[in-house]
C-alpha cells in the first residue's frame, strides 16, 4: 500500500511537511517552519520533528518543494544537515533555497534540480508532474504523483485566479486532465475554507493601490511580504505610470527582488530604481518606498521607521504608509503597535481592515469546490490548516459529492495507507515540534518554557547562604536578591521578613555532623517555605533559586 505520512501542517498553520512512501522508496513534499506562538518565550522558529525520516534516510530519494514561502521551505536547511537528498523545485523557489543554504554553509553538499511546470520527475516508484498554481508567491506548483496504486494530486498552496498579476494562473486544464484519467486521492489546501465565494482578483487590488498612490501628495511607503513578486511588479508599474522613483529597503526584500530580476520575473526600468543615499535627491511626491515589516517584526525596516530609528527614512506629515498584506494571527498586537506609532508621526496608514489592498493566496470555498470537481478524486484528504479548517473542508467535500467514508481527516504523525479500493489510518509515528532557540535545536522543551513563563510573570528570588562545614553555623547570609519580582525600595520589608523565614528553616534543620544532609534539608524546605510566604504576603509565586554552600 501507498503510505502518506504528514509530519507537519495538519492541525496547524505552517510547518508543512509530508512523506510519500512505497516499498523502499520515499520522497518528501516541502519542509517548512512555523513562527513561535505566544507561549514560546525566546524561541526563534519552530521546525518539524525529523526522527522518522532520519531513521530511514537511505530510502529518501528526494525532497520536492511546492513554493518558496517559509512555511514550506524554512526548515529545509535543518533537515539537510541531517540527511543528504536531492532537492527539486521551480527556478524562483530554488533560488531562495540556494540563498538559505549558502547562509548555512550547505550549498556544496546539496544538489538542486530545477523542474518547470508540466515537466515530469521520476523518483523510484513515483513519477511526479509539476502543475502551475496561482499563489501569493511566483513559481508555485501543485503535484500530480503517479504511484503504483493510482494518481494522487497535492494542490500545494493555491487559488484559482484567472487574472493573476504575474500571469501565472492555476493550470485548471491540467488538473482536469488528471480528473479524466482518474484521481485516487486529492490532498487540498484548507487555509481559507472559512471564506465564502471567490478570492479578490489581483486586478482589483492593483486598481485600489493605484488610486491610493496617485492621490498621495507625499511619499508612499508600502510594506509587504518580500516574496510577493507579483505585487511588487504591480507597484513598479504604478510608480512608472506616476513617474516615481522606487526604492527597495529591507534585507529580505532586496534578496527577493535581486533573484526575481535575474530570473526575469521582475522588470524595472533601469533609471527608475534608486538607493537609500539618493532619498533626499528627489521631492517626496516622486518617491515610492517598498519595504519589509508588514507583520510588525521588531527589527524590520518599517518598525525602525515607526520608532524613529531608521537612519535614512524618517516618517513625517504627508507620508502615506500602506500595509499590503493580511494580519497573520498572533501578529495583531505588533502590527497595531507599528500603526499607532506611524499615526503619531503624522503618516496616513492604510491596511486591510480599511481598504482592499491585499488579496489572499489561498482558495476560498468556491475555488476549493472547483478543485474537487476538476480532479474528481475517489478519496479526499484536507491538508494545510488548523483542525477546524480540516473539518470544514471535509464537510465542503461531502457537499459536492465525496462520500463521507472516503474522506480522510488525519493528524500529524498518522500513517495513512491507501490502495486502489480503500484507505486505513495505521499506527502513529513520532512527530511534533522542535524549538530552535539561537544555535540550540531541540534543547528547549516544556519545562524550560514553563520556567521562562514563571520568570516573565512572577520573577526570580535568589537566596544565598554559606555554612561552616565543621560547625554547621551560618558564616554568610542569608542574602536575598529579587529580579522581576518586586521593587525593593517600595517593599524592602518583604525581603527582610523573608530572611527571617530562612533563618527559622535553618534553626529547624538541626545539624548532626553531616553538612551535606543539612544543606539538602535546608534547600528543600526553603523553597517550599518561601513560596508559601510570598504567596501569603503578596499573592505571587516567584521562582526560588537557592545557592547553599559549605566552606
Amino acid at each position: 500500500m501507498l503510505k502518506i505520512i504528514p509530519l507537519g501542517g495538519l492541525g496547524e498553520i505552517g510547518l508543512n511537511m509530508m512523506v510519500f512512501e512505497y516499498d523502499e522508496t520515499m520522497f518528501i513534499i516541502d519542509c517548512g517552519l512555523m513562527f513561535p506562538e505566544d507561549y514560546m518565550l525566546g524561541v526563534d522558529i519552530v521546525i518539524p520533528n525529523f526522527d522518522y525520516v532520519k531513521k530511514r534516510y537511505k530510502k529518501i530519494s528526494g525532497i520536492v518543494l511546492t513554493h518558496a514561502h517559509e512555511d514550506h521551505i524554512g526548515a529545509l536547511p535543518y533537515l539537510l544537515k541531517e540527511i543528504n537528498a536531492p532537492v527539486f523545485g521551480t527556478p524562483f523557489t530554488l533560488a531562495l533555497v540556494k540563498h538559505k543554504l549558502e547562509e548555512f554553509g550547505l550549498i556544496k553538499k546539496v544538489k538542486l534540480h530545477e523542474i518547470a511546470p508540466r515537466e515530469k520527475l521520476k523518483i523510484g516508484h513515483f513519477e511526479i508532474e509539476f502543475i502551475r498554481v496561482s499563489h501569493s508567491v511566483i513559481d508555485g506548483v501543485g503535484l500530480a504523483v503517479k504511484t503504483p496504486v493510482g494518481y494522487v494530486i497535492h494542490t500545494g498552496d493555491f487559488k484559482i485566479n484567472h487574472s493573476a498579476a504575474d500571469g501565472m494562473v492555476t493550470d485548471v486544464r491540467r488538473f482536469a486532465y488528471y480528473g479524466e484519467k482518474g484521481v485516487l486521492a486529492l490532498l487540498s489546501d484548507s487555509t481559507n475554507v472559512e471564506k465564502e465565494g471567490y478570492t479578490l482578483s489581483d486586478q482589483a487590488v492593483g486598481e485600489t493601490l493605484k488610486k491610493i498612490i496617485f492621490n498621495s501628495s507625499g511619499r508612499v511607503i508600502i510594506a509587504l511580504f518580500a516574496s510577493n513578486i507579483s505585487r511588487i511588479q504591480q507597484i513598479v508599474n504604478i510608480a512608472r505610470d506616476k513617474k516615481c522613483k522606487i526604492l527597495f529597503n529591507g534585507r529580505s526584500i532586496l534578496v527577493s527582488v535581486d533573484i526575481a530580476k535575474k530570473l526575469s520575473y521582475l522588470n524595472i526600468p533601469h533609471d527608475m530604481e534608486i538607493n537609500l543615499s539618493q532619498v533626499n535627491d528627489f521631492s517626496d511626491k516622486d518617491i515610492l518606498i517598498v519595504t519589509t515589516g508588514s507583520q510588525g517584526e521588531p527589527m524590520s525596516a518599517l518598525a525602525r521607521m515607526s520608532s524613529g530609528h531608521h537612519k535614512q527614512v524618517k516618517i513625517k506629515q504627508g507620508d502615506t504608509v500602506i500595509l499590503s498584506s493580511k494580519f497573520i494571527p498572533g501578529n495583531e498586537k505588533a502590527i497595531t503597535k507599528v500603526i499607532n506609532k506611524l499615526y503619531k508621526l503624522g503618516a496616513e496608514v492604510i491596511y486591510e481592515k480599511i481598504s482592499d489592498i491585499h488579496v489572499s493566496g489561498h482558495a476560498f470555498q468556491e475555488e476549493l469546490k472547483l478543485m474537487i470537481n476538476l480532479t474528481r478524486p475517489k478519496f479526499f484528504m484536507p491538508v494545510h490548516g488548523e483542525y477546524r479548517h480540516l473539518i470544514l473542508h471535509s464537510r465542503l467535500a461531502k457537499s459536492v459529492g465525496i462520500p463521507e467514508e472516503n474522506i480522510i481527516v488525519a493528524e500529524n504523525g498518522q500513517v495513512i495507507c491507501i490502495d486502489e479500493n480503500s484507505f486505513d489510518i495505521k499506527e502513529k509515528i513520532t512527530s511534533g515540534r522542535i524549538l530552535v532557540d539561537g544555535k540550540g535545536i531541540g534543547d528547549v522543551g516544556r519545562s524550560v518554557l514553563k520556567e521562562r513563563r514563571t520568570l516573565s510573570e512572577d520573577g526570580l528570588v535568589v537566596v544565598t547562604i554559606v555554612f561552616d562545614e565543621e560547625t554547621g553555623a551560618i558564616i554568610l547570609g542569608p542574602e536575598i536578591i529579587s529580579k522581576g519580582f518586586i521593587f525593593c525600595n517600595e517593599t524592602g520589608h518583604l525581603l527582610e521578613d523573608a530572611k527571617c523565614v530562612v533563618l527559622e528553616i535553618v534553626e529547624e534543620c538541626a545539624y548532626d555532623g553531616d553538612i551535606l544532609e543539612l544543606v539538602e534539608n535546608v534547600r528543600a524546605r526553603l523553597k517550599t517555605a518561601l513560596k508559601q510566604y510570598f504567596y501569603f504576603a503578596i499573592k505571587r509565586r516567584p521562582l526560588i533559586l537557592p545557592f547553599i554552600m559549605e566552606v
